[in-house]
């Protein structure tokens, strides 16, 4: 009878705390669900008040990226157009106590040339080029270097192998980029005449649109050596060089056998010698507004900042057709 009663007992004790812990746990699961519940539903209603305010604001902070708002660049200080130029005391192609004077420390542009890419069989209509109309180099077989620094936003790919032309001499040479040898990229000096063939090199290193490249060619004849941002990528032999008349910047001269470049060009340099590799090379880490290495042997210097005069100093200054000088240009450039 004790025993009985003693087991009676502990199970109705047993029930009241089974019951407790039962209500306690219960009461403990749904506390917290109905936190998270609130938690939920405060998210939503911030989400529906300010969802539109911070959507506004994501798409304008995109917009001012992409315009290169937050490039670093942006505030960096930027040369005025000729701001840097050659003084030759005894006049054009002298050289003679010539110097550089203002700012030549290498500073970023305020602008760069900015070309369309169309291209006319004719007389430059809508087409984009700048003209200088005398003859920069004369002679045959003679040495030169061109530099500059480019920025394509298309190259054409045709089947065949015509040139999308930066810079021409004249009508037999010009200096171009060929993306028919994709993967790589061709660096050209592309001749008009049928009766000669194109000097160019295949080189190891891709060409892709909308970045800046620094591209050269320092020529020796025979001998033809090739640069993509200071690096010497190739060389090979050649036709000799034959003057004959007039420059441009963004085509081939008299439209023969090229395409027009779209895109961007910025100081374009010629010199009438062949310049070194190291030479090259320091051209390169000065960037996309440093001033030139050689004075004794530069023939024209066209930096695009704003206009297309020539500040070497032998005053072969370009004639404008439809292009536009360009502030905001940054995207695309690294510095060396």
């Amino acid at each position: 009878m004790k025993t009985f009663r003693k087991s009676f007992i502990k199970k109705k004790l047993l029930g009241k705390a089974s019951a407790k812990e039962t209500f306690k746990e219960s009461f403990i699961k749904v506390k917290p669900l109905r936190k998270v519940s609130s938690k939920a539903q405060s998210a939503m209603e911030y989400l529906m008040t300010y969802g539109w305010a911070i959507l506004i604001i994501s798409v304008v902070l995109a917009a001012l990226f992409q315009l290169g708002v937050f490039n670093p660049m942006t505030f960096a200080p930027k040369a005025p157009p000729g701001s840097c130029q050659v003084f030759r005391p005894n006049g054009p192609y002298t050289t003679s106590f010539i110097n550089l004077e203002g700012i030549c420390s290498g500073e970023l542009p305020q602008y760069v040339a900015q070309f369309n890419g169309q291209w006319s069989s004719g007389p430059y209509n809508s087409e984009s080029v700048i003209v200088a109309p005398s003859e920069p180099i004369s002679g045959t077989n003679v040495a030169f270097t061109i530099a500059m620094w480019i920025k394509p936003s298309s190259v054409q790919n045709f089947s065949h192998s015509w040139t999308t032309a930066v810079f021409s001499l004249n009508s037999y040479q010009a200096l171009g980029i060929q993306n028919n040898c994709l993967p790589n990229t061709c660096l050209v000096l592309h001749r008009c005449n049928s009766a000669d063939t194109s000097s160019g090199a295949l080189l190891p290193y891709s060409i892709f649109n909308n970045e800046w490249y620094f591209i050269a060619v320092s020529v020796n004849p025979p001998n033809y050596y090739w640069y993509i941002n200071g690096v010497s990528s190739a060389d090979t032999n050649g036709n000799t060089y034959s003057s004959s008349s007039g420059a441009t910047i963004g085509t081939q001269f008299a439209q023969c056998d090229s395409n027009a470049f779209n895109g961007s060009i910025a100081n374009v340099q010629l010199y009438n010698t062949s310049l070194s590799a190291s030479e090259i090379q320091a051209l390169y880490q000065e960037g996309i507004g440093g001033a030139p290495i050689d004075l004794q042997h530069l023939v024209a210097w066209w930096p695009l900042n704003g206009n297309a005069n020539d500040y070497s100093g032998n005053g072969n200054n370009g004639q404008i057709n439809n292009v536009n000088f360009v502030s905001n240009w940054y995207n695309g450039y690294t510095p060396p």
